[in-house]
């Protein structure tokens, strides 16, 4: 049966030897200098020996210390290395990402073969219209759309967006849009706003927003997702208010088409993890990555 002093002891004196130094080893282990100087001694009481010349400053090692700390730093440096392999394969885990329906349709779902080869990430998926809470572990981070960033968390802007008519091309060639006015008389599709009630979109606000005085006609198609209205707009169906992120490889493939330079304000895109997420630096690849992807043309 092993005989070893505690571990906290050893792990003191390892840090103190090798910095020279009882406050910078205290900063590394998230110690005061003092609670070093007492675990110190305790492993000397413990062995019988002094590890340490205290005086004159500054601190040296003491034959029996001298002794001792390559064993502990070979030792500690062996344990480090295990752990690291065995903590590799979660490394490789997929990150989980929670997104909405839409954005996983319309966004991500075509770009994550680019993802993977050129980020080096894999994502699993988690598409829900429902916030997911970040702290559960389940999920590493998440893709919120918000004006600005929550007072908690790791936030990093991806893409900002706006609110733009929409329609099929077919359906101008049997209605065509000269004027701002014109797009009220094509049939006009709705959809429930998932960033909740204040200043949600609608036609009533693109109406004055073109600085239209004329009635706006009630909503022909309403559904409950606006994924589903921009496939109702592309089936030519009539003209939806759209994000123009979600929309763009629509618009980019020539099944939408804009209708007008008149737009509303959306919110912006963030990716968003816990501040203490051991995976930051891959959150934060993917949100660099997405930032630059965004502009470039991707397949329908």
């Amino acid at each position: 049966m092993r005989r070893l002093p505690p571990l906290h002891a050893l792990r003191a004196f390892e840090a103190a030897a090798r910095h020279l130094h009882f406050a910078r080893a205290a900063a590394e282990l998230h110690l005061t200098p003092t609670a070093i100087s007492h675990q110190i001694r305790l492993l000397e009481e413990i062995l019988g020996v002094k590890l340490f010349h205290r005086y004159p400053r500054p601190i040296r090692l003491s034959a029996e210390g001298a002794a001792l700390y390559p064993v502990l730093r070979e030792g500690f440096d062996r344990m480090a290395d295990v752990i690291a392999a065995l903590s590799a394969p979660d490394a490789r885990r997929p990150l989980t990402v929670s997104v909405t329906v839409a954005f996983a349709s319309l966004w991500l779902m075509r770009r994550l073969p680019a993802l993977r080869n050129e980020a080096g990430l894999n994502l699993k998926v988690e598409a829900d219209n429902q916030p997911v809470d970040l702290s559960g572990g389940d999920v590493d981070f998440a893709v919120r759309y918000a004006r600005q960033p929550g007072p908690e968390g790791h936030w990093r802007a991806l893409f900002e967006d706006r609110l733009v008519p929409l329609c099929a091309p077919d359906l101008l060639c049997r209605h065509p849009v000269v004027r701002d006015a014109d797009v009220l008389g094509l049939p006009l599709i709705a959809y429930r706003w998932s960033g909740g009630a204040e200043a949600a979109p609608s036609w009533h606000g693109w109406s004055r927003a073109a600085g239209l005085s004329q009635d706006v006609p009630e909503v022909s198609q309403h559904f409950s997702e606006e994924i589903h209205a921009i496939d109702s707009a592309i089936a030519g169906q009539g003209v939806v208010l759209a994000s123009s992120v979600l929309a763009a490889a629509s618009v980019a493939a020539g099944q939408l088409k804009p209708l007008s330079t008149t737009s509303l304000p959306g919110r912006s895109f963030w990716a968003v993890a816990r501040n203490d997420h051991p995976r930051l630096e891959e959150v934060e690849r993917f949100a660099a990555w997405a930032r630059d992807s965004a502009e470039a043309p991707v397949a329908p």
